[in-house]
């Protein structure tokens, strides 16, 4: 960069000696400064900045601003550095805006504004160039995984300035990462996070998020789904009865099963017995016709594939057609259809009390015929115990006296 050929030999003199002026100044009276201010400047490669130098209450002393080599691109309206990229955007007493264009990272540093008073002022802008990362690049350890086991999974984002941060979200949750930054040869830096996690059969197509921040971009990211496979989950339904499971009945069930493989086999097996003879199976469903009591027990559905096995159980209990002996319809599923517990406690504790009462009333029956000897009297043959003779006695007990109109009997 050079002072254009138009400029004399009287111009740079004069330069020289303001910029000399200017550096005694400032070393005389710093706090002077304040009357000149300006900005730092960050700004993309390859976009433009702009810097700003402001006076407050200027009296008509010159503005000029100066490179970070402290070459002088504009000398009040005038740009003495031959460099098409400054443009003068406002100039006046109080303001000098200039703009450069197509900023590269040579271009980054401390820029000057100088106000020609006394003492001289000085105003410092900083530009900070900044260089937005490549795109952000995911690599997986495991392109299938298994429920219960555990990934690993690395982001990086390359040659950005400043070094660049990296989240990572899996669905809607953020996971931390441990990031690892390098400076390269460039002054560039490179930043690669890994992360580590189990994972779930819940997390099959479940997005994982490379998120890089950075001043230079916005919803800068990269994202892989999730493919988890995981053992069948199986579900027995009862298709009939849908009450309770009466003798002579049929009975059908049906086991649903669904896994990542898809399940290979579904197989139904009676646990510690053996399935009737008659029983029909067509793949997932059980069918048995004419049920009794010895088809009790527990049934169960065994679905496997490639990751591991699973079941589901169905308890079946039969009961009887009485009405009298119907309890209140439930299914048999897991044990809710066995026959309800007779509670032997509240059995016994009745049959005490009603034992207790038989004894009590036993008691003061007996204590009453005690008291009152359950013999009969009677008056009729009471002129017999004076009579001379047998015959005599007895018509008198016949009622052969002549008061026979007062005979009485009582009971006892």
């Amino acid at each position: 960069m050079a002072i254009t050929g138009s400029g004399s030999l009287a111009t740079i003199l004069f330069l020289f000696m303001f910029q000399a002026a200017l550096l005694k100044g400032a070393a005389q009276d710093p706090e002077g400064f304040q009357n000149l201010v300006t900005d730092n400047v960050s700004v993309v490669e390859g976009e433009m900045a702009i810097i700003s130098c402001r006076v407050k209450n200027n009296d008509e002393s010159v503005i000029q601003l100066l490179n970070p080599n402290r070459q002088t691109i504009y000398f009040r309206n005038m740009r003495p550095l031959k460099d098409a990229r400054f443009q003068l955007v406002n100039f006046s007493d109080n303001e000098l805006r200039v703009s450069l264009s197509n900023v590269s990272l040579s271009d980054e540093g401390r820029y000057v504004c100088q106000l020609y008073t006394d003492p001289p002022q000085e105003a410092y802008a900083d530009i900070t160039v900044l260089i937005p990362p490549g795109n952000p690049i995911i690599e997986a350890r495991d392109e299938v995984l298994s429920e219960g086991n555990e990934t690993e999974m690395t982001c990086t984002a390359m040659s950005s300035k400043p070094a660049a941060t990296i989240r990572w979200m899996k669905g809607d949750k953020e996971l931390p990462g441990k990031p690892k930054v390098e400076l390269t040869y460039d002054k560039m830096y490179t930043v690669t996070s890994r992360l580590t996690f189990t994972v779930s059969k819940e997390d099959d197509g479940v997005p994982v998020a490379c998120i890089v921040d950075h001043p230079a971009v916005k919803d800068f990211q990269a994202q892989i789904y999730l493919e988890v496979q995981y053992k069948p989950e199986v579900k027995i339904m009862v298709e009939f009865p849908q009450g309770l499971t009466r003798e002579g009945e049929n009975l059908e069930l049906t086991c649903q099963a669904k896994g990542k493989p898809q399940p290979q086999r579904v197989n139904w097996v009676k646990v510690d017995d053996d399935v009737p003879s008659h029983a029909v199976i067509t793949g997932g469903d059980l069918y048995i016709e004419n049920l009794n009591k010895s088809y009790n027990g527990t049934y169960r559905c065994v679905a496997s594939n490639t990751v591991g096995e699973s079941f589901d159980d169905y308890i079946l209990y039969v009961y009887d057609t009485a009405p009298s002996t119907e309890p209140a319809a439930h299914d048999s599923r897991a044990g809710e259809g066995a026959p309800r517990t007779v509670d032997h406690a509240v059995i016994g504790g009745v049959v005490a009390v009603v034992v207790f009462a038989m004894l009590c009333l036993l008691i003061v029956l007996g204590r009453y015929f005690a008291r009152h000897k359950g013999t009969y009297f009677t008056h009729e043959a009471k002129g017999a115990d004076d009579a001379a003779d047998a015959d005599t006695a007895i018509i008198n007990a016949e009622g052969g006296h002549t008061n026979s109109d007062e005979k009485k009997e009582y009971y006892i």
